[in-house]
């Protein structure tokens, strides 16, 4: 369960949370009196990038890691029981029958990763604003700073539909990319 709890909490709630311990001066390094811990990691434009990234992958790693649990075991344990007659290894079983019965698996988790990139916007707005500078600002927070703080509807309307048409066009390629066959995942299909 605690694996989990990530994927159930706000974002907002996440980034409050991060954004308190990586605090320089009160933070967990603060606290604990570790150095390294101790720096201005939402402060510095490469720092603050990473951080970003990370929080984000922690907080959907558990959802990209159940889709796959359950593209796992629909795999058929007869087909690694043949190839262990065979004489396939675990490394050739893995990537003779595990990828490639996964491929309909990582299409629809990469659309989803690629196009929730691109919308992505609540945590990075209470993480950092999009500071230091523009480091970590992206277009739905750029869509929102435009259209809400400096009262610019057009162009933010613009950024909007360049979401949606950029969001559908990798999906669509990213399908392509995959194959596009109505064909079951089962044995020999």
């Amino acid at each position: 369960m605690l694996y989990f709890v990530p994927l159930l909490l706000s974002s907002a709630a996440i980034a409050i949370t991060y954004k308190a311990l990586l605090d320089p001066n009160f933070g967990l390094g603060a606290g604990l009196h570790l150095e390294f811990l101790s720096q201005d990691w939402l402060g510095k434009g490469n720092l603050a990038v990473g951080v970003v990234i990370f929080v984000v992958s922690w907080q959907f790693i558990p959802f990209h890691s159940l889709i796959y649990q359950g593209g796992v075991r629909q795999i058929p344990t007869t087909m690694y029981e043949a190839a262990s007659i065979d004489g396939a290894g675990r490394i050739r079983q893995f990537f003779s029958i595990t990828v490639p019965q996964l491929k309909y698996t990582i299409i629809t988790s990469s659309t989803l990763m690629v196009v929730g990139s691109l919308t992505f916007f609540d945590l990075i707005f209470v993480l950092t604003a999009g500071g230091p500078g523009d480091a970590t600002r992206v277009l739905a927070l750029d869509m929102y700073k435009r259209g809400f703080q400096a009262n610019l509807m057009g162009p933010a309307s613009v950024i909007a539909v360049l979401l949606v048409v950029l969001g559908l066009l990798l999906a669509l390629l990213l399908r392509r990319l995959g194959g596009s066959t109505t064909a079951s995942q089962q044995e020999g299909a």
